[in-house]
Order: structure tokens, then C-alpha cells, then sequence
């Protein structure tokens, strides 16, 4: 999660009892145990009013903030621990995507599948990306979207964001599942949107479907959101040989979108869904 400078040198969390309903359900799918979420929100309070002077206040970057947990017991084997630690690290971090975002429909490996820990926020489901990210990167691309495990033929996320398409008036994302993580920058776009009149709906994104919608000019946007991320417009998406190029405007959906969340999180304007928390 993020911590945030807003007016009057006020300290904002943005949402954190999600993060820590969420390390939860990700510490259960890993066999660690849960974190009391008093214990986790006091903790995590009392840390941001000592490292507070951390976050910066040029209204766009943010103080990062990372709990984790990992086993400790003092043995080598292939079971869950009998001991765990428990940290929370902070860092002031600027925008993570700044320039363009090309991005690869990755078609050979997978990031998760059903069954496995996808759905869960567990350091593991990165190792499994880092291989053909760099792949990637090597061909110019920023990213990967991720596909279904089993025909890749399904759009699921991408890299470190969950993705959105503006297709006509409405947005549409893939819903969550087993190998879907579920972002909470995610759930605050479907929020946020739907507050606006602007429907979200959750469905399978078949790629093919997806690139018949581009060349007829139903989809006309695409971004990525995440707690780095933000909202973060995607340039380009390469599927094979063919690229679809989008122009992202001033006037697009997703940066107003986007204005809209960071001014939420900053303070500068009302939170009608009561996420930001100030930091006393």
C-alpha cells in the first residue's frame, strides 16, 4: 500500500484494512498464520507517524509501504515453518510506470494456473514471472499480459497490474479467480467508475474477441492499475505479430480516472467511500 502527503501535512493510508484482510487471506492459502488486524493497523499507524517526514509532498509521489511475512523456524525442509516474522518496510517511491507501456501477450509461459497460489499475494508468483518478463523486456516491451494457463486464451492480468478496457461507454476486466490477484486498486477503479454511472463489468476477456472489438472501434483504451501503477495507460499490446496501438488523451477516460483516485488519496478532494485513513 501507499502512504500519502495530502493538505496541512496530513498523512493519508489509502484503504489499509483491505491490505490486511488481504495479507490474511493470502497467509492462510501459504499455511502462515494470520495477523490480527489490530495488531497489523496499530503497528502500521505507529510506523507511519514516526517515518511521516518520508513521504514526499510534490502531490504525485507516495511513501510505499510493504508488509511481509516469512518463515523463521531454524530447520531446512519442505514444510511449513513452526515460526514466522512479521516486518513492515517503507519507501518513498515516485510514479513505477512513467514513460510508455508496450506491452507482450505472453503465450508460452504462465504466471499461475488454476489450483495454484495466483489469487494469493505471495513472493513465489513473482519468481514465476521474472523469466519471461526479461524475455520481454529484451524485445522492448515494459510487460507481459498474462493469458489462462490452459489455451491462453484468456486475458487475465498483467505483470504487476491488474488491466482494464474501455470498450464503448463501459469498462470491462476480467473477473477474479484462483490465479487473478485481487487488486484493491482494482476494486477502487470498479468502485469509482460505478459511482460515476459508468458501468464495470467484470467478464472473460477472450483475446481474439478483444482484438475483433480494436479493428471495429468498440475498445478504444486500455490501462493497467495497481498500487505502483496506479492507473497507468497502455501505449501498445503485441500479440503475436500484430500490435494494437492506443492514443492515450488528455480527455481519456482512464486519466480522469485517474485524477480522480490520486485526488482521493491526497486529500484534495471528498471521499465519498471513506478509503483514506489520516495517519494522526
Amino acid at each position: 500500500m501507499k502512504a500519502y502527503k495530502g493538505p496541512n501535512d496530513g498523512a493519508f493510508l489509502f484503504r489499509p484494512e483491505q491490505n490486511a484482510k488481504r495479507l490474511n487471506k493470502s497467509a492462510v492459502r501459504m499455511c502462515m498464520p494470520e495477523i490480527p488486524e489490530t495488531l497489523f493497523l496499530d503497528g502500521l499507524h505507529e510506523l507511519i507517524s514516526i517515518d511521516k517526514h518520508w513521504i514526499p509532498n510534490d502531490g504525485t509521489s507516495s511513501l510505499y509501504i510493504r508488509p511481509f511475512m516469512y518463515g523463521s523456524s531454524n530447520f531446512i525442509k519442505a514444510s511449513p515453518s513452526n515460526e514466522y516474522t512479521f516486518i513492515i518496510i517503507t519507501c518513498p517511491v515516485e510514479t513505477y510506470y512513467s514513460g510508455e507501456l508496450n506491452l507482450k501477450v505472453e503465450l508460452d509461459y504462465t504466471r499461475a494456473s488454476s489450483g495454484g497460489t495466483g489469487a494469493a499475494k505471495a513472493a513465489g508468483n513473482y519468481g514465476a514471472s521474472f523469466y519471461p518478463a526479461k524475455m520481454a523486456q529484451k524485445g522492448g516491451f515494459q510487460q507481459l499480459i498474462w493469458t489462462d494457463g490452459n489455451n491462453h486464451q484468456y486475458i487475465e492480468e498483467s505483470g504487476t497490474m491488474n488491466i482494464f478496457f474501455k470498450r464503448n461507454d463501459e469498462l470491462i476486466t476480467p473477473p477474479l479467480s484462483d490465479s487473478i490477484l485481487p487488486g484493491i486498486t482494482r476494486d477502487s477503479i470498479i468502485k469509482l467508475s460505478n459511482h460515476h454511472g459508468i458501468e464495470c463489468k467484470e467478464e472473460k476477456i477472450d483475446i481474439e474477441q478483444m482484438i475483433s472489438e480494436y479493428k471495429s472501434g468498440k475498445i478504444t483504451e486500455a490501462f493497467g492499475v495497481g498500487t505502483a501503477a496506479a492507473v497507468a495507460n497502455i501505449t501498445s499490446i503485441t500479440y503475436k505479430n500484430e500490435k494494437l496501438v492506443f492514443n492515450s488523451k488528455n480527455n481519456a477516460l482512464s486519466e480522469k480516472l485517474k485524477k480522480e483516485l490520486q485526488n482521493i488519496q491526497f486529500g484534495r478532494s471528498e471521499d465519498p467511500f471513506n478509503w483514506c485513513i489520516r495517519v494522526n
